[in-house]
């Protein structure tokens, strides 16, 4: 559909809790909140589109204490005017309508918009429908935690045929992490396992090289922001002298323009970045990163920001889009008690989409 509609919409709250204590380096997660977008219009009757709203707490520029009120005045908005058909034109209309404050309410108006036209069967895109969404690699995720807990999620990820595996770093003591490196390395090469860590800019400036010397001992595929975002020259001398890999990830957060998002990665020179689509403000804005870095011969990943299955299923659905040619951080559907019920499915560390699998009644969260 080409032409413009007008469009209804609704949010509820969706409360997540975490199987076990998810640690990082900026503390432990035992909990969070999104918002489930709906949208309705009479241009498509019976039919029904979502998207999710996830800010994560202390890292999204919009994890606000007026969330829901800057939310609101967002639905206010959109029902009073005219809304593209088309997915390009919606896109840039999603963009200059919600502010780059909120890159989260955007990516959810635009999840739900083009689930809405796209038939309100959970498929995103036009061109890409449910029946031809490929099987794709994604890295097994190791928590913080003590050395006993780690440990046992090393041997349960290896255990469950995962040949990427990414472990959290900077919150316990580095030897010890260290020693949970060695202990992978020892068993499987790296032909055998590619190993990634996030230290989630936990590395002080002055330690970051030592550190990422200690580590290029394991043979490591990729380091996650070393030191914390915004010393772009810290950075970028790292990225040059590193022995391992860097990938930025926070550093991208809140750089909006075009310009200013090519500078950066002329400036800096990782090897990798890591798209997060809630965190970066939306789809469009996620598909401007890699035409710049695709340019400039950087190479990336997507990774889920803890969202739900709802979330999750638009990311998936976007990175098959792109045919990506490394294991993706796809593999946060499993951390809650629980999740809204989809297709997706991990299996021996890939994720695809289960055709003989439904959607739970995502309408049923709505009172």
């Amino acid at each position: 559909m080409s032409t413009s509609f007008r469009a209804t919409f609704d949010y509820s709250p969706l409360d997540l809790t975490f199987k076990f204590d998810a640690g990082t380096s900026r503390g432990i997660l035992k909990a969070k909140t999104s918002y489930i977008i709906k949208v309705n219009s009479s241009a498509f009757p019976t039919k029904t589109g979502f998207g999710e709203a996830g800010p994560l707490p202390k890292l999204s520029i919009d994890d606000i204490p007026d969330f829901e009120t800057v939310l609101e005045n967002y639905i206010t908005t959109l029902e009073q005017i005219e809304i593209p058909g088309e997915e390009h034109e919606l896109l840039l209309f999603l963009e200059s309508v919600i502010q780059n404050e909120h890159p989260s309410i955007r990516f959810a108006f635009e999840t739900a918009l083009l689930d809405l036209i796209n038939g309100g069967k959970r498929q995103i895109f036009d061109s890409q429908p449910l029946s031809a969404l490929p099987v794709i690699p994604i890295n097994g995720l190791i928590w913080m935690g003590d050395r006993k807990f780690m440990l046992s999620q090393i041997d349960k990820k290896l255990q469950e045929g995962y040949t990427c595996v990414k472990m959290k770093i900077g919150a316990i003591d580095f030897n010890t992490e260290c020693e949970l490196l060695g202990y992978i390395r020892k068993n499987f090469s790296s032909k055998e396992i590619s190993l990634r860590v996030d230290a989630n800019g936990a590395f002080n400036v002055s330690q970051a090289m030592k550190k990422l010397e200690a580590l290029s001992k394991y043979d490591i595929h990729s380091i996650e922001q070393p030191i914390k975002q915004g010393n772009w020259e810290a950075m970028a001398d790292l990225c040059a002298r590193s022995p391992v890999s860097i990938a930025l990830d926070e550093e991208l957060i809140g750089i909006n323009d075009y310009e200013e998002k090519a500078r950066l990665l002329h400036f800096i020179n990782p090897s990798y970045i890591i798209l997060k689509p809630t965190l970066l403000g939306g789809i469009k804005k996620t598909l401007d990163w890699i035409t710049i870095a695709e340019k400039q011969n950087i190479a990336w990943w997507m990774t889920s920001a803890l969202e739900s299955n709802i979330g999750l299923n638009v990311i998936y659905q976007l990175t098959s889009r792109l045919k990506p040619s490394l294991p993706q951080g796809l593999g946060t559907g499993q951390l809650y008690e629980k999740n809204i019920d989809s297709p997706l499915r991990v299996h021996k560390g890939n994720i695809h989409y289960d055709q003989g699998v439904y959607w739970e009644d995502i309408g049923g969260y709505f009172k």
